[in-house]
């Protein structure tokens, strides 16, 4: 109960996974979470500190009332200096931002600017963890180098940042409706905003090299190589969930969940999953020896992720999943860097190319504002669309990354868009 947990970032993930797994296992003593959305820190601590986490389950919702949280603006200067002490004391730290690019925003509120001035403050004999939880493989490496840059290394030495794998689905609720239809309670009375998280909380984590260290957080897992399961998220979670949800699209459906109901989209995700996405990765990390990368870990994760998708009180919105195609459809994202892995494993991915072929026709028709900046040579519809067209689109997305491989994934869109 001595330990300190300290967190940047009050989003879902940090408050539904880190802060509650933090708490839930009743090893530490105190909470501390940097937020620079004075609205939210003025919310909890009028509310004394606490807050609410719904808590997605798969026959319904269960409230977390967390309490004792101390919740501080980097902006405001006392609240600054209550941080860095919090850093100079915390045993695990987590950072859960939108992505590594907000690592070093903000000058001296930036995350980076804390830590560093916050580990000038430790014992060089008191040893911490930080995971960062920013959906990046490299995340880890990234904000050490950041580190590095500001602090000499006796500073660093007892101190060491963990990749993570968060295969855990989640989400604010807004929408006073919704709000109501689920059962959710909002964060704290005076804010109109859920915190909705599954029940999920199978974390994977690099190991920590350091010394003795033992976590805090202990339902995590730990692995050596997190890069195998980290392709296992974006080339089979992720790509599966793109899939039904550009496919759904397709048929005018609000949530993933309304998925569950249409049999074809269903076939098509479980065979992407299990025969393309599966059977390449199986391939790829087969001499790894963990049981994932089996025919059987397989098929068991996929049915897992694949039910879970569609949990209807997730309310997990196909506007939501949809958006950013750009980036979804990347030479090395989701959908083709699936397909791409399978071309080199010898395996024709045929149903992953439907979700690709689906996500390029929902980019049309949706026109959205972010797309038109890019310039692409979008059409004002499909029904002109060809083959050629259908290239030049994908080729202005892929840009130089394009390589031997590009005809052939354009000839499966193509096929499948047919």
């Amino acid at each position: 109960m001595s330990r300190t947990f300290t967190g940047f970032g009050f989003g879902p993930i940090q408050s539904g996974l880190f802060l509650y797994e933090a708490w839930k296992s009743g090893n530490f003593g105190r909470y501390v979470v940097a937020e620079v959305d004075a609205a939210i820190v003025k919310a909890v601590r009028d509310n004394g500190g606490a807050y609410v986490v719904n808590i997605a389950h798969r026959n319904g919702i269960e409230q977390a009332r967390l309490e004792g949280i101390e919740i501080y603006n980097p902006a405001d200067a006392l609240d600054r200096e209550r941080l860095l002490e919090a850093i100079a004391e915390a045993d695990e730290l987590a950072t859960a931002l939108p992505s590594v690019r907000f690592y070093d925003m903000g000058a001296e509120t930036s995350v980076v600017r804390l830590l560093a001035e916050g580990l000038k403050r430790r014992s060089s004999s008191k040893p911490a963890i930080l995971y960062a939880a920013e959906n990046n493989n490299h995340a880890a490496e990234v904000l050490t180098e950041s580190l590095a840059k500001l602090l000499p290394a006796a500073a660093l030495a007892n101190f060491e940042v963990l990749n993570t794998v968060i295969g855990k689905m989640s989400g604010v609720i807004t929408d006073a409706d919704t709000m109501t239809a689920l059962g959710l309670a909002p964060a704290t009375p005076s804010l109109g905003r859920a915190v909705l998280v599954e029940e999920f909380n199978r974390i994977l984590v690099s190991r920590p090299t350091l010394s003795g260290f033992r976590r805090g957080i202990g339902v995590f897992a730990e692995k050596a190589d997190l890069l195998p399961f980290e392709e296992a998220k974006l080339y089979g979670h992720n790509a599966i969930h793109a899939t039904i949800a550009y496919l759904a699209d397709l048929k005018g459906l609000r949530t993933v969940a309304d998925a569950a109901a249409h049999a074809d989209i269903m076939q098509t995700a479980r065979a992407a999953f299990i025969d393309e996405s599966g059977a390449a990765l199986i391939k790829r990390h087969a001499a790894l020896g963990d049981p994932l990368f089996t025919p059987d870990g397989y098929r068991a994760f996929a049915e897992d992720l694949l039910e879970r998708m569609v949990n209807p009180y997730l309310n997990d919105l196909i506007e939501r999943v949809t958006r950013d195609p750009i980036r979804k459809l990347g030479y090395e994202d989701r959908l083709y860097g699936t397909m791409r892995i399978a071309l080199e494993q010898g395996i024709e991915p045929r149903n992953l190319a439907k979700g690709a072929s689906a996500a390029l026709i929902s980019m049309i028709r949706r026109q959205a504002e972010d797309v038109r900046s890019r310039e692409l040579p979008l059409p004002s519809d499909t029904s002109g669309l060809t083959r050629e067209s259908a290239a030049a689109i994908l080729h202005a997305i892929w840009r130089k990354k394009a390589d031997e491989q590009a005809p052939r994934l354009i000839d499966l869109t193509w096929q499948a868009f047919g």
